[in-house]
């Protein structure tokens, strides 16, 4: 579709966390960032958080009829409108992922949303490298080494995304690409914000913990600390990922704590995760740059920095968007299925080579 010219592209992301849907235009030729565009968040309702959890877990066949209205609705309020775009990227909404299993599961019609919109959309960007034996995830370490290269940084640098769940990339902005060996290591590092999220709604009919006020209060149980990190995951060696249910048992190892304390717990089985999975990294990073919602959490942020053997910060304090960053990941993404660029690699997903996965749906082939 391109020949390496630079465009502006449109990418979306609904995350684990069922906030609702981040939009982004990154302007690039799918190898470097040469400029970031106008953004947009698309909140998900309350009864439209309801239904999509209610379809977590359920594959391809089940019935998701309710669910992917919602996605398919929402994803079009967010990415309509946006000028002088040439192409978007689609990621859908996660409701399963066993890479070992059944496979990875997306919810949204990528065909249905290039109609709608009157541009080509690029979407089912996991299933290639899952069906090739990789993990489908994590996805954006491709477009991490961009901004590492983009922020001119010298030296390996990592970033965590903390949506729902934990992932984080190690960069090495020295190599000529990301999918020369050594220049990336990426991996879900465990729960995030998903746990916390679920207590808070169970017990206190909230969203999150706002300004992680709750968690600051609290006391940690480090008895359910300890145990949790015995949890075979931890000792798979990267690349890996997760489920949002796969630690779906987290909330009852907190639910005989007080509200506080199982908030201040929760928050630290996340940071506890980080630094148990920064010790799989070639080398530490200069810095850790924080993405996601997460990183809005002081309770969060002040224990990974009391944690990890580096400077941790927002990624605002590079100039990147933490709210956009994952949402500007596959508009990037996109660019690279449509020039034909690998999208994954064996040091982000495990797969045996480098993978251009994703399908193009143009909307005068879109039913």
């Amino acid at each position: 579709m391109l020949k390496g010219e630079r465009i502006r592209a449109l990418g979306a992301m609904s995350g684990t966390s069922l906030d609702g849907v981040d939009a982004a235009v990154v302007e690039t030729d799918g190898a470097r960032i040469f400029g970031f565009g106008e953004s947009r968040y698309r909140p998900y309702t309350e009864d439209e958080r309801g239904v999509l959890r209610g379809a977590l877990g359920r594959w391809p066949g089940e019935d998701c009829a309710a669910a992917l209205e919602v996605v398919q609705r929402a994803h079009l309020e967010a990415l309509a409108g946006f000028g002088d775009v040439a192409l978007v990227g689609f990621h859908g909404q996660t409701l399963a992922h066993e890479p070992r299993g059944r496979g990875t599961h997306q919810l949204g019609d990528g065909d249905s949303l290039a109609q709608g919109l009157g541009l080509p959309v690029v979407w089912d960007f996991r299933s290639a490298d899952v069906a090739l034996g990789g993990e489908g995830a994590p996805l954006a370490p491709f477009y991490h080494f961009a901004c590492a290269q983009w922020m001119g940084a010298e030296a390996p640098v990592a970033f965590l995304n903390l949506g729902g769940v934990g992932n984080v990339t190690w960069a090495d902005p020295r190599r000529a690409a990301p999918e020369e060996a050594g220049a990336l290591l990426a991996f879900d590092t465990g729960p995030a914000n998903a746990p916390i999220n679920d207590v808070m709604q169970d017990r206190r009919g909230l969203a999150f913990d706002e300004g992680g006020a709750l968690a600051l209060a609290g006391q940690v149980e480090q008895g359910v600390v300890e145990q949790f990190l015995t949890h075979g995951y931890f000792h798979r060696m990267p690349p890996k990922s997760l489920d949002r249910d796969d630690f779906k048992g987290l909330p009852d190892m907190v639910r005989g704590l007080e509200d506080a304390d199982a908030a201040a717990t929760l928050v630290e089985v996340c940071a506890a995760s980080v630094a148990r999975g920064l010790e799989h990294c070639p080398e530490p990073p200069a810095q850790l740059l924080v993405t996601g919602g997460g990183r809005k959490n002081p309770a969060i942020m002040a224990r990974l920095a009391a944690l990890l053997p580096c400077d941790v910060a927002p990624v605002e304090e590079v100039g990147l968007d933490g709210d956009m960053l994952e949402a500007q990941a596959f508009a990037f993404l996109a660019v690279r299925v449509a020039r034909g660029l690998p999208t994954s690699c064996p040091g982000t997903t495990g797969v045996a080579g480098a993978v251009a996965g994703g399908t193009l749906s143009r909307p005068e082939k879109a039913a």
